[in-house]
């Protein structure tokens, strides 16, 4: 599989641009804009295992998303509005097809398991699941609707799985899928691309990281 830094420090300004204008028309057909006062923001899969240049997930771009999802963190917070951080664990027990599909599993006894220490994580209550869908035998329904969410923003890896099946599902029960497009990465600029353009088509509304802080009234 081809594996592409299709995002860096100096190009993601200019690659998530050009990410978003090739769905624009899609976006626009819609013309749906995000309420700050019911939305939260589902941090998924920023651990070790995508992010560490020595394990064999790698994701070259996802270091590239980082400050962008920290400072989405920030404002979410700032503003009182809700933040879940994801987590993938799995056992032998609780996999299903994934074994068959990966290489290995992502156990809590692989220290690469762990969330990166660059992501600011403090504070936010972490949701361990097991599945690429976030709301999958998790807490995550129950916690999103006790806070009155009807709206949420979604980052972090990898874009093609565990990001667009997580947007699907937020769509199917009722939650108004945004999805960031320079707040997600993935193995390679195909992978990503494809996923914007599924997603722009029938389920969610892809956003620039500055367009998700404009909301917020916050000047990138």
């Amino acid at each position: 599989m081809d594996r592409q830094p299709y995002f860096s420090a100096a190009t993601i300004g200019g690659k998530s641009r050009d990410l978003l204008e090739s769905v624009l028309g899609l976006r626009q057909k819609r013309s749906r804009a995000l309420d700050p006062a019911r939305a939260a923001l589902l941090v998924l899969d920023l651990q070790e295992y995508f992010l560490d240049p020595g394990s064999h997930a790698y994701a070259p771009s996802a270091a590239a998303i980082m400050p962008g999802v920290n400072g989405l963190i920030r404002v979410f917070r700032a503003s009182r509005r809700p933040v879940f951080i994801t987590r993938h664990l799995n056992t032998a027990a609780d996999a299903g097809l994934m074994a068959s599909w990966w290489r290995d599993l992502i156990t809590e006894e692989n220290p690469r398991s762990a969330l990166s220490p660059e992501l600011d994580a403090a504070g936010v209550p972490v949701i361990v699941k097991t599945q690429y869908d976030a709301f999958f035998g998790t807490e995550l329904e129950a916690a999103l609707r006790s806070r009155d969410v009807g709206e949420v923003v979604i980052c972090g890896v990898l874009a093609h799985l565990c990001c667009e099946m997580t947007a699907r599902s937020a769509f199917m029960r009722g939650f108004e899928p945004f999805f960031a497009v320079d707040g997600t990465a993935d193995y390679n600029e195909a992978f990503h691309r494809a996923a914007l353009w599924n997603l722009a088509h029938g389920f969610a509304t892809p956003l620039l990281v500055e367009e998700i802080l404009a909301a917020f009234g916050v000047q990138r």
